[in-house]
């Protein structure tokens, strides 16, 4: 579901997309920030009565701990550690007594007046009584060395009240200190963050949604941009702008992108080449074989002489279709990996011999382009059909392209492991730009080379898909009116039994 609403706030793009990256990234953070939100406001609420109850309690114990120090800790009291103990009471908000082990009142300081839980009757461990007129009763709960931290609520102001007593031992008597005081008003501070709590939030939701906006719009920007840069391949055009410079993944995606874009580029263009050149090598024998078999039906077709010939023409344009829909199938078959190779033991030597001699006796014959071999003996385990295949497309390839008086030459170079055959012409060459498409089917180098009869323009394909078959290494290195090599090189594997296999 989209809504095809459309704004732009602050720069930022809103048109409103439900499944979007822009929105859910937003929502995403929104949510997350509403959820940190609402987690500190509910733990707030949780545990402020429980830590002012703490921080009261120890308060509580820190002035007792103070007390017994000032009141008990020496010999001699003067008037300065009665008047310190008497502000620390008051500044403290809370009662004390030190009662002796006889139950008498040492010392009686009242920050607290009427709610001072000594001067009233308290319910304390099941008994109703007046600390202050039955002593006893609060020396008996700290007898045993216990520390006695109990609460009580006020039955003048209702609040909670803490009573806090501990047993202090000293060298010549036993003391015990009580000390009563106040929890503040926890609920009247639980109202007021509750309020302040509630304009923080709103503050907080409003700024969230504005800063979950621009972070969204900052990561879901450039993906936008990729994507829409990307629809435009659907249409066919490759001038795209990927140039985003943005986080590290996005910046890779683009780089990737890019590199694609320009293969697909290429790979459209010769797609081009490609149906231009097929429907050029099919229509152009089919349009000889209509145009003479017209001419034989109109023309020809008494005299015996011009027939024949017109026949030779038809055969001969039949023989070329033929060939090319067999050599479309055979690369196909290859490329597509449901070649079988078959191997056996073969001297690399006399198959390059062989291959020479027939271009002697027929391409080259009449005119003064030679073929120079520089070989040696070697055996070989590979498919021999395939080999001589891929050496023959290689010098067909080099005296395509060559000059009449261009002299080729075929080299073998025998290392200790493996045999390198190089094709070698001082023809036309080929451009440096040209070179990774010519082992395409049908990639033309001369744009405006006339068809030659013997050639499918699928030589060099085939030649690649035999030698990567054979996981053999090839290539080219040319050089624009010096010429070229081609070379592949081959495995000195050798089936000592000299036996067929396939692959």
């Amino acid at each position: 579901m989209t809504t095809s609403s459309q704004s732009v706030v602050w720069g930022i793009d809103l048109k409103l997309d439900l499944k979007g990256i822009k929105f859910n990234t937003w929502l995403y953070l929104f949510l997350f920030s509403m959820t940190i939100l609402v987690a500190i406001g509910l733990l707030q609420v949780t545990l402020i009565k429980p830590y002012f109850r703490d921080q009261r309690m120890n308060a509580i114990r820190l002035a007792a701990n103070e007390i017994n120090e000032r009141l008990l800790g020496k010999a001699i009291l003067d008037e300065t550690d009665i008047s310190d103990t008497f502000d620390l009471i008051l500044n403290n908000n809370m009662c004390a007594i030190i009662l002796s082990e006889n139950g008498q009142v040492i010392y009686d300081g009242d920050a607290l007046g009427a709610v001072c839980t000594f001067d009233r009757e308290t319910e304390l461990d099941g008994k109703s009584f007046i600390p202050k007129n039955e002593p006893q009763s609060l020396i008996t709960m700290v007898e045993d060395g216990k520390t006695l931290t109990t609460s009580i609520i006020s039955d003048i102001s209702d609040q909670e009240m803490v009573l806090y007593g501990q047993k202090i031992e000293a060298d010549l008597m036993n003391y015990y200190l009580f000390i009563n005081s106040p929890i503040e008003p926890i609920e009247s501070y639980i109202e007021l963050f509750v309020d302040q709590f509630y304009l923080i939030a709103i503050f907080i939701f409003i700024a969230a949604i504005g800063i979950s906006l621009i972070l969204a719009d900052r990561i879901a920007s450039p993906i936008i941009k990729i994507r829409k840069e990307a629809n435009k391949l659907r249409d066919g055009n490759f001038d795209l702008d990927f140039d985003i410079h943005s986080y590290t993944e996005i910046n890779d995606l683009a780089t990737t992108l890019d590199e694609a874009a320009e293969r697909l580029e290429t790979v459209d263009e010769l797609r081009k080449d490609l149906i231009a050149n097929v429907s050029h090598d099919i229509k152009t024998p089919l349009t000889m074989i209509k145009a003479y078999s017209e001419m034989i039906r109109d023309i020809s077709g008494d005299d015996k002489e011009k027939r024949n010939k017109h026949l030779a023409i038809i055969l001969e344009e039949t023989d070329h279709l033929d060939k090319l829909v067999d050599d479309m199938r055979e690369v196909s078959k290859l490329q597509a990996g449901q070649n079988i190779l078959k191997r056996t033991n073969f001297d690399l030597q006399e198959m390059i011999e062989k291959i020479v001699k027939n271009y002697q006796e027929t391409i080259i014959k009449g005119t003064s382009m030679k073929i120079e071999m520089e070989t040696v003996p070697c055996v070989v385990w590979a498919d021999e059909t395939g080999i001589f295949r891929v050496i023959s497309n290689f010098v067909s390839n080099a005296i395509k392209y060559s000059f009449d008086d261009s002299v080729i030459i075929i080299r073998m170079i025998d290392s200790e492991d493996k045999v390198r055959v190089e094709v070698i012409d001082d023809g036309r060459g080929i451009a440096e730009s040209e070179l990774p498409y010519i082992w395409t089917r049908y990639y033309k180098i001369d744009k405006g080379f006339a068809r030659n009869s013997n050639s499918t323009g699928l030589g060099l394909a085939i030649a690649k898909a035999i030698l990567e078959a054979h996981g053999a290494k090839y290539g080219v290195t040319s050089k624009v009116n010096v010429g070229s090599t081609f070379y592949f090189e081959l495995s000195k594997d050798y089936d000592t039994k000299g036996s067929s296999q396939r692959d």
